[in-house]
């Protein structure tokens, strides 16, 4: 499993991910989480605000946050 870190809201994030399909793939993923962070309902912020790490499996980002309960998916396409 591949690490790499992104910077995201003025942190450094871990991402994980076994096979990245795309070279634009953190591209993707950073421009999702940007949107979401702007345009997002409460749950989301709620995740981007306590996100500890991303493992990206296929085509979906799992944000893994403090709290396990407001953990979520994200589709990156």
């Amino acid at each position: 499993m591949k690490m790499v870190y992104i910077e995201f809201q003025d942190r450094q994030i871990p991402v994980y991910c076994t096979n990245v399909s795309h070279k634009n793939t953190f591209t993707l993923l950073k421009e999702a989480l940007n949107n979401k962070w702007v345009t997002g309902k409460r749950a989301i912020k709620t995740c981007l605000d306590t996100l500890i790490s991303i493992e990206i499996v296929g085509s979906e980002a799992i944000l893994h946050s403090k709290r396990e309960y407001d953990s979520l998916a994200l589709s990156l396409y």
